[in-house]
């Protein structure tokens, strides 16, 4: 072992570099993945949270859609109210225990990240929606879409472009957040260095090595997620696609001297 810090640093990339490697995909699969399943429970519960009580509806329908909203606004408050580690700890040993049923640890790490993903995308989706204007649900209730029709066409690809840096924010925070799992062994990225640790008891040098493999990770996600906002959000300046000079009721001068040039 080498006497010097990057010494013992360098020696440890050359004979473990493919449990960090391992150790790091591991941790990208289930944040990408318990991500993008997060995401879908949240545009669930999110829709379903704000679907209003309409007059004169059907007592038995108002009576089971307030159920449904009182067991998912329990959901939401469990799991964003309590830590991860110890949702991870319970539904694991929990399931063995009392259920018989026990899950891979990739599996047991993809289930635990979704639902804890879910219920904070709940509320983001949301509020999300509920930033979109009114006037957008009620010019779509006018022309006879149901809530569902309206969610889909007019309100969802508004608030999801509002909602799109918490999801990425989600997606950075559950990279990090997977380091939790190793209460039940899921072999990500600090289990590994846990385990590379423990064979020359560098703690430093090895917990350094971790600690730049998550700052690349979630500085390239980072990029990669703003790129992606800023093309949802279009160009900065256009112009309509028509030659009906009627269509322009403002700036159509300039429209006209541009197809002039």
């Amino acid at each position: 072992m080498p006497d010097s810090f990057f010494g013992r640093v360098f020696f440890l990339l050359q004979n473990y570099w493919e449990s960090y490697l391992r150790g790091a995909g591991n941790t990208l699969l289930i944040a990408i993945v318990a991500t993008f399943i997060g995401v879908i429970i949240g545009l669930i519960v999110g829709i379903i949270m704000t679907i209003p009580k309409e007059l004169n509806e059907n007592p038995i329908k108002t009576g089971f859609l307030w159920i449904v909203k009182k067991i998912l606004f329990c959901y939401i408050e469990l799991f964003r109210g309590t830590p991860m580690m110890v949702q991870a700890m319970v539904i694991y040993y929990g399931l063995i225990q009392y259920f018989n049923i026990t899950m891979s640890m990739l599996g047991a790490g993809f289930f635990v990240v979704s639902i804890n993903t879910g219920a904070y995308m709940a509320e983001t989706v949301r509020g999300g929606i509920l930033s979109i204007d009114k006037g957008q649900t009620e010019g779509a209730k006018s022309i006879g879409m149901s809530h569902f029709q309206t969610m889909l066409y007019v309100i969802m690809p508004q608030a999801l472009r509002n909602i799109m840096p918490q999801i990425g924010n989600n997606l950075i925070i559950n990279i990090k957040d997977t380091s939790v799992l190793s209460v039940i062994s899921v072999t990500e990225l600090f289990f590994a260095t846990k385990t590379v640790m423990g064979v020359y008891y560098t703690a430093f040098e090895a917990y350094f090595i971790a600690c730049i493999i998550y700052l690349f990770m979630t500085v390239t996600c980072a990029r990669i997620l703003r790129r992606l906002e800023k093309r949802m959000e279009g160009s900065d300046s256009y112009d309509l696609a028509t030659k009906d000079t009627l269509a322009h009721t403002s700036g159509m001068t300039g429209y006209i001297e541009k197809e002039d040039k």
